[in-house]
């Protein structure tokens, strides 16, 4: 997704935040020469009461100067401390403007070295990368792997060439605040969000991580469920670190459930959500997409009777 594009689908929410006081963007903008001196007289000199149409004149000629001056823009909003102060809620508008957007990982775990199988997952895994390819995001398939592969995996230097944001999805077995390799061995959730942790030489520092993780919280089921299986216990791991989000599967002290033929309900309605919103004419940024798909991906985990 280009820096135009970028700003095209966020433009309404753009217009919403910057209204909130004009004035220092337009000048922070002319002191970058992203608009010139007769740009800057000419928008300058808008009346007050008019703040929106202002806005929307900026943004315009913003765009139409082309893929740079929307790159130049993008990341004034996202750097500029005074911008940054005055406009706290860009601080959750990220640009997602790289190609591909960024990697999309799934850690797929169905056949344990017990002999235990977590039918049902191979559904789960291939439609997340069906749903996140159509998102514009690389995705690469992990299937079956130990505790210490699974680290191996998650390492930083593997995960390099992320893009613009880092989507990790787990699907295992888990037991409290962690997830399971097939040898049965625990891998803690704070662990796999802390290797992702904000530091100076971090390409992903200041970039939207998120991790999608399909394991239960605890032992209580929900009654009036058939043919579903537990996927052992967890419990929720709140990461400190900035710019991730951690989803879990199901509420604490309960089971994530999985239908052996059709995937998990948390899953399945994530997937759901995301090809609802495909047949948009226009499809909303990822950011802002995954946020709306939890909320009402949540809702409908609530409702299901499989």
């Amino acid at each position: 997704m280009s820096a135009r594009d970028s700003m095209r689908r966020n433009k309404t929410d753009i217009i919403f935040t910057l209204s909130g006081d004009h004035r220092l963007v337009l000048n922070k903008l002319h002191e970058k020469n992203l608009i010139n001196g007769r740009e800057y007289n000419n928008l300058k000199s808008i009346h007050g009461e008019d703040v929106e149409g202002h806005v929307v004149e900026l943004v315009d000629k913003i765009m139409n100067k082309g893929e740079d001056t929307c790159r130049a823009f993008l990341s004034l909003l996202q750097t500029d401390e005074d911008i940054k102060a005055t406009f706290p809620r860009l601080e959750h508008f990220y640009q997602l403007s790289s190609q591909p957007v960024g990697l999309c990982l799934i850690l797929n775990n169905e056949h344990f070295m017990d002999g235990s199988v977590r039918s049902g997952t191979d559904k789960d895994a291939e439609d997340l990368a069906k749903v996140f390819s159509w998102l514009g995001f690389r995705v690469l398939m992990c299937k079956d792997q130990t505790k210490d592969q699974m680290e191996q995996t998650l390492l930083p230097q593997q995960v390099i060439q992320h893009g613009d944001a880092f989507f990790c999805c787990i699907l295992s077995h888990g037991e409290k605040g962690t997830v399971l390799g097939i040898d049965r061995e625990a891998l803690s959730l704070k662990s796999i969000t802390s290797t992702f942790r904000a530091t100076d030489d971090s390409m992903l520092t200041g970039k939207p991580k998120v991790f999608i993780i399909q394991a239960c919280q605890g032992e209580k089921l929900q009654r009036g469920v058939t043919y579903l299986e537990e996927e052992d216990a967890s419990v929720q791991s709140v990461p400190e670190e900035a710019d991730v989000l951690l989803a879990l599967a199901t509420v604490e002290d309960h089971a994530a459930v999985r239908h052996t033929i059709k995937g998990s309900w948390f899953v399945q309605s994530l997937c759901q959500q995301l090809r609802e919103c495909s047949k948009l004419a226009c499809r909303p940024t990822p950011g802002k997409l995954l946020f709306a798909v939890l909320k009402h991906g949540r809702r409908n985990v609530a409702k299901n009777t499989w």
